[in-house]
């Protein structure tokens, strides 16, 4: 049973708003790459294969560091970890600011990687130092702003890139992190212990993830050249089954793992980490297409729009974004987590659905991206939060950790399936991809979205879940 919170330990609105500053300042920083993509590869002479690659190892790193985070948060306490955590993405930050070149711009995104493990330290923090109603709505207020963050963040590193450099649309959301890191430590006040520091960490199980979600982007990310070389996408196959079995039987073993495989068997924990993965790909591939599509040239079919005209269309996204969090939150109090989820994902789907019938008006992306944000933010929130009030509080952490890493994973799923069907889609002899590749894409991740409602049936109709 959960651990109530004694009066002593309750905190006011303003650490949290510090923790909701600190979500938007991170959500901005980790955002900043996808829509100025471009003129960093012209500007750092990238192929697009490289592209690729830089748009997606925060995605890895994030994915990496973000159970080591929860665990650490559980054990030795959210604010402790949360603190130099943001060191670290501060240093990952104004690496990426300056950097000449590559090589220095990628180890820039592997540290700022590690801001992904702020969320669930945020949950460790707010369910130490509220009761359980109270922290719902809490978690769902910083989880809303870390997607506002990340909305307002592409809406803004278009003109800083083009307007200042691409220098400052790193260097700024990275002071805004270290002081909205200031705010936290000095507002926050430290949470008890539940377990004792001198309990070890779980390193093999630790290595053995990193290698197993390292193998699966590159699977993810070489799929499309692979598929021509069956036998290096087998061998790759086979590598990932293995590292996979051999993390599940080292985790099994472990006194104190990292990520405890028996937690994926509590119903609350997995329906949550199934529905996250396929809400997130139906959301990852708009996500993805809709910028592309607004690109596409105005004699084509698309409408020639650049890296500022794309985060003004986005700016209805970003309001609706940030409103989803605490509208979550409070649906999942009032009116239970599988009422939301569900809801969420049929308008995900109907929104998906529209795209694919009607896109040839700006109006009819910018209202598209706008209820799809809107459902993905109602859809998280709902699930991080079950997840987070269904296990016992010195287990906040690592739960949400789970479901948080399964967003990241749906991500770059659906991102990677959507490079690879426009690049599939554009004829010889040209860099516009065919319209049909576009529809298919969002037809695609209607079907996806659709598959989560077999899970949403089983999930419980009660608040209190």
């Amino acid at each position: 049973m959960t651990a109530p919170v004694t009066p002593s330990l309750r905190i006011g609105k303003a650490p949290v708003a510090a923790l909701g500053t600190l979500a938007v300042a991170t959500g901005a920083l980790e955002s900043v790459v996808t829509p100025t993509l471009p003129l960093l590869q012209r500007e750092l002479d990238m192929s697009p294969a490289e592209g690729a690659l830089l748009s997606i190892v925060l995605l890895v790193t994030g994915a990496l560091v973000t159970p080591i985070a929860g665990k650490l948060g559980d054990r030795y306490g959210g604010k402790r970890v949360l603190t130099r955590l943001m060191a670290v993405v501060g240093v990952g930050g104004l690496v990426s600011a300056v950097a000449p070149n590559l090589p220095v711009l990628l180890l820039g995104q592997v540290l700022q990687g590690a801001m992904v493990g702020a969320l669930p330290l945020s949950f460790v923090l707010v369910r130490a130092h509220l009761p359980a109603g109270e922290s719902k709505v809490a978690i769902g207020v910083v989880s809303g702003l870390f997607v506002g963050g990340g909305m307002a963040g592409t809406l803004s590193a278009g003109p800083v890139a083009e307007g200042l450099s691409r220098h400052w649309m790193f260097a700024l959301p990275t002071l805004a992190v270290t002081g909205a890191t200031v705010l936290v430590h000095r507002l926050m006040p430290d949470v008890p212990q539940d377990r004792p520091d001198d309990a070890g960490i779980d390193w093999p199980g630790s290595a053995l993830l990193s290698a197993t979600l390292v193998t699966l982007m590159l699977v993810l990310a070489q799929a499309p050249d692979l598929v021509a070389r069956p036998l290096a996408l087998g061998a790759l196959l086979l590598v990932l089954a293995a590292l996979v079995t051999a993390w599940v039987a080292v985790e099994r073993r472990a006194p104190s793992p990292m990520i405890d495989p028996r937690m994926l068997a509590r119903p609350a924990v997995w329906k949550s980490c199934a529905l996250t993965f396929t809400i997130c790909v139906g959301t990852a591939m708009p996500v993805y297409l809709v910028p592309q599509l607004f690109a596409v040239p105005a004699d084509a079919y698309g409408f020639g729009a650049d890296a500022t005209a794309i985060g003004f269309f986005l700016l209805p996204g970003a309001v609706t974004a940030s409103l989803a969090g605490p509208l979550g939150g409070i649906g999942a109090r009032r009116l239970g987590p599988r009422a939301v989820v569900t809801a969420g994902a049929v308008l995900l789907g109907g929104a998906l659905l529209a795209l694919a019938a009607a896109h040839t008006e700006v109006w009819h992306l910018v209202a598209g991206k706008a209820l799809i944000a809107f459902a993905n933010g109602l859809c998280v929130t709902a699930l991080v939060t079950v997840t987070a009030t269904s296990v016992a509080r010195s287990d906040t952490g690592i739960a949400t950790s789970l479901v948080l890493v399964t967003r990241v994973l749906g991500y770059a799923v659906g991102m990677q399936l959507s490079g690879a069907l426009l690049t599939a889609g554009t004829p010889a002899g040209t860099d516009v991809p065919a319209e049909s590749a576009f529809v298919t894409g969002f037809l695609i991740a209607g079907a996806v979205t659709a598959l989560s409602l077999l899970v949403t049936r089983t999930m419980s109709k009660g608040a209190g879940a």
